[in-house]
């Protein structure tokens, strides 16, 4: 058995690509600052090095360009791994993703496939202003054509990544700069865990049941995990057994994870560092009432981002942003 070995999310994701780039000459990545400097988050960290420039593309600034080359060489035969440095820039080329990537395999009845992974970076904290640090997992979830993912952890990250780029079909790989293990953007140290060195996969659409509980569930996704994990350590301290579930994807998405969870602990809060209106938070409400509303005890509560632009103030980004208080409130006003 492997000894301990554990890795940080950018480093559990460059070691995934450079392990598929090693199997498949296929596989090669594009973006800006990808390739010397290894990525803005570590994430490509000693790719160029290894296999060189023409594998390991640094592109220009212009994001529908290169997120549009990636489409035609995927369907080509090829398998890109394009960065989108900041997910708030989709922006300037949602027209190459969602008209082109997502779309392409059902515009040509199936005989193209695009197998292609589009990562991007998601989340704030760190002061960085409401063009560079929103999560936006909703707003690609809601859009059909696209598997949409985004790991808590180093172990994941790896295995998430190398399913996406072996998937004949487009995947956003959503990473949370939090959690990447890069010392300037303040880690959390719960996503460094044990990472093997061998390849394995982690297949989309299996939620994972990360500490079990019998009096709430607590539901996230990347950073809403780790504080949903301390909000269960709190509760426990007033005597409350939280059940906390990582959905790992949001398409697919588990929902029988998630129902058996709340029917075994009859309450549900959901915890989302995504805008609250129109989006993850509702749509796992909406999962419980649609199957069985009787499994219920109490009132679902929601713990996101208010709906209003991300503030470049510290202090203001922190009174905005979820945190374990606002689970444990959440959880006290529905008793």
């Amino acid at each position: 058995m492997e000894n301990e070995r554990k890795l940080t999310i950018a480093r559990a994701m460059a070691e995934a690509t450079a392990q598929e780039m090693r199997r498949d000459n296929s596989v090669f990545v594009m973006g800006e600052d990808i390739g010397q400097l290894g990525g803005v988050y570590g994430n490509t960290r000693g790719l160029w090095k290894e296999f060189g420039p023409e594998r390991v593309r640094d592109t220009p600034i212009s994001e529908t360009a290169f997120i549009g080359a990636a489409v035609g060489a995927a369907q080509d035969g090829m398998r890109p791994v394009v960065e989108l440095m900041f997910v708030d820039f989709f922006g300037v080329c949602m027209d190459a993703i969602y008209n082109l990537m997502a779309k392409n395999i059902y515009f040509s009845g199936g005989k193209f496939k695009v197998p292609m992974v589009l990562m991007t970076s998601v989340g704030g904290g760190y002061s960085d202003g409401g063009q560079h640090s929103q999560c936006l997992y909703g707003t690609f979830a809601h859009l059909p054509g696209m598997k949409v993912i985004c790991p808590s952890n180093a172990y994941d990250a790896k295995g998430m990544m190398i399913e996406a780029i072996r998937d004949d079909s487009p995947v956003v790989y959503m990473y949370h700069k939090g959690l990447q293990g890069m010392g300037w953007l303040g880690t959390e140290s719960g996503a460094t865990v044990h990472t093997p060195s061998e390849d394995y996969t982690v297949p989309f659409g299996k939620a994972k049941v990360v500490r079990e509980g019998g009096d709430v569930t607590l539901v996230g996704i990347g950073m809403s995990v780790h504080d949903s994990l301390k909000a269960a350590e709190k509760l426990e301290s007033q005597g409350v057994s939280a059940e906390v579930v990582d959905l790992r994807s949001l398409v697919p998405l588990d929902r029988d994870t998630v129902f058996n969870s709340v029917a075994k602990t009859g309450r549900l809060i959901v915890v989302d560092e995504d805008y609250k209106s129109f989006g993850l938070t509702g749509e796992i409400i909406t999962t419980i009432a649609e199957r069985d509303i009787s499994v219920l005890k109490a009132s679902p509560q929601r713990v996101a981002y208010p709906d209003i632009p991300i503030p470049f103030s510290r202090p203001m980004e922190r009174f905005a942003l979820p945190n374990p208080d606002k689970i444990v409130a959440a959880y006290n006003e529905m008793n």
